[in-house]
């Protein structure tokens, strides 16, 4: 692969927000297995665990352990989500390298999903924030907070999102603390012209701290909105292997985008992901022996690679410019 080739990272979602949509609780051990199979296909970030009351979320009921397999592995990154400053509190002592906070600009959809609106949220989020300021102070690495703003491009509840709210949302949380903006389309209903406009939008008011996206395929637009968001500059995305996933407060808001077709895309078209896509599409079969019965979704592994792909790379990455001087016959 070609020096030259930019970078795009995608962070791998399902042992979080693919399983948190499931009926079935997968094992420890699987999700270990899970894991593995990720890292081993080239998979360097994943968000592997949600710390919420095991009552309300037994499939995450195991976030400690799941955590510390993952930090077995040093080059890691890992990722939990947390609705408020004890699961911050939780994150934190887990050892985990970057913490979510979700943060609905529906107010429908916020009171629905943590209880609070998207004021209260953000006052919660200035306090995850003092949270972790403290632990660095006292000597604790300094963790990346990531203000996770859902329902950006529509809500099932509420119905349409103001785009002065969006604003309005992404000002706050940069105001309180935020290292990264990451946009989500909760409910599945994000347009490609849209993401475009909020794109831009939102960088306005939070410049290069808007980093990254989180699309879901509901509507089959998941690729096309990633597609605008690469040419809008963004360069992380959010994806679930087999295209698990949803939320449980969004009816309907059916599979995150699948994160075989979306390295697919990616790779075909010049990015480097670092992610091997045999291996990737091999990895499902962890998901298979551990939800049986449960539909795994994606083009790539239903049609399988195209034979011309690896010459296709190849063919792309020796027509970058290289590195070397050229000497002039």
């Amino acid at each position: 692969m070609s020096d030259t080739q930019e970078r795009v990272v995608v962070t791998e979602v399902g042992m979080r927000d693919g399983l948190q949509s499931v009926a079935r609780t997968m094992s420890t051990e699987f999700k270990r297995r899970w894991i593995d199979a990720a890292y081993a296909a080239g998979v360097r970030q994943m968000e592997v665990a949600s710390f919420v009351p095991a009552k309300l979320l037994p499939q995450m009921a195991d976030a400690d352990d799941v955590i510390a397999h993952a930090l077995t592995y040093d080059d890691l990154i890992v990722t939990a989500l947390v609705p408020n400053l004890k699961g911050a509190q939780r994150a934190l002592e887990a050892g985990v390298q970057r913490i979510v906070a979700p943060i609905s600009v529906s107010a429908a959809h916020s009171l629905a999903n943590v209880r609070k609106t998207p004021a209260e949220m953000i006052d919660a989020f200035a306090t995850i924030r003092e949270l972790i300021d403290n632990a660095s102070n006292a000597g604790v690495r300094r963790v990346e907070l990531i203000a996770g703003l859902s329902t950006v491009f529509g809500c099932t509840l509420q119905g349409a999102v103001p785009y002065a709210d969006i604003a309005a949302i992404a000002r706050a949380a940069v105001q309180a603390g935020a290292d990264v903006i990451a946009l989500g389309d909760t409910t599945g209903e994000a347009t490609p012209r849209q993401v475009g406009e909020i794109i831009e939008l939102v960088r306005e008011v939070a410049g290069d701290r808007l980093r990254s996206l989180h699309f879901h395929d509901t509507r089959g637009l998941g690729l096309a909105n990633t597609l605008i968001a690469l040419q809008h500059g963004i360069r992380e995305f959010d994806a679930s292997l087999a295209g698990l996933g949803g939320c449980p407060h969004a009816p309907g808001a059916t599979g995150n985008v699948n994160t075989e077709d979306l390295v697919f895309m990616l790779d075909s078209m010049g990015y480097d992901t670092g992610i091997d896509l045999a291996g990737l599409l091999a990895s499902r079969a962890v998901l298979a022996d551990a939800l049986p019965g449960e539909p795994l979704y994606g083009y790539l592994a239903r049609a399988g690679l195209p034979k011309q792909f690896g010459a296709a790379r190849q063919g792309f990455a020796s027509r970058q410019p290289s590195s070397e001087p050229q000497v002039l016959q």
